[in-house]
């Protein structure tokens, strides 16, 4: 084994850890995209060319290696809210964070599949950070309420119901992205203030933890297969 692959780098890995990290990441992203996330764990050990013992010692879990492999694009997720709170014009706000998580749905193949997907979520603080991603998200939804922008009856499920919708598509017709763009216009028009006309049906019980709001890229609620 050469020098390099001995020395560690700043993450505390030796190269070749992390190149088999790296590997490993690509892989699942590739795998989840063709097969979706309840993949054999043992495919895509396949793919990156490394040992499923290997990719145990990198990744414990399934819920491990698809919360690593999607880090950037719960990140991102994050990253949306956080600025849409922070836009002086909250439909502005409310409408950038639809559009990016939708255009992450479309761009990265396998995210729609992790985005839907359930794992436990009982330590104190990922309930904590899913909680301040619901406050905050209520928080957009109220000024943009109060400025006249966001229909009255809109309910935090409604978004919930709307990215599942994204998702469906996307999942079904991965390649157009026209229908997705428009799709995404078609439901932030339907959350218009202007375009409420009579009573809706009663919301849907679908929690805001459902969505990739949190930080830490926390979600919803069907336990994946080991």
């Amino acid at each position: 084994m050469g020098e390099s692959s001995r020395i560690a780098g700043q993450d505390g890995l030796r190269a070749d850890a992390r190149r088999n990290r790296l590997s490993i990441l690509s892989a699942a992203r590739v795998v989840f995209a063709e097969h979706g996330i309840d993949a054999p764990m043992a495919t895509v050990a396949r793919r990156a060319g490394v040992g499923v013992a290997t990719l145990y010692r990198r990744f414990p879990t399934r819920d491990a290696l698809v919360r690593a492999t999607f880090a950037h694009q719960t990140d991102t997720c994050a990253q949306a809210l956080t600025e849409a709170l922070a836009d002086p014009d909250p439909w502005q706000g409310f409408q950038r964070l639809v559009e990016t998580v939708c255009e992450l749905q479309r761009e990265e193949r396998g995210f729609p599949a992790a985005f839907v997907s359930a794992f436990p979520d009982t330590t104190r603080e990922r309930t904590r950070v899913c909680e301040q991603a619901e406050r905050d998200f209520m928080a957009l939804v109220r000024r943009a309420q109060a400025a006249g922008a966001l229909r009255a009856d809109f309910h935090p499920s409604d978004l919930a119901v709307a990215l599942l919708s994204h998702c469906g598509l996307v999942t079904a017709l991965p390649d157009d992205h026209a229908a997705s763009r428009r799709l995404v216009a078609y439901l932030l028009q339907s959350f218009r203030a202007e375009a409420a006309h009579g009573a809706l049906p009663a919301p849907s019980a679908l929690s805001l933890r459902s969505l990739p709001l949190a930080a830490d890229g926390s979600q919803g609620h069907r336990p994946p297969r080991a």
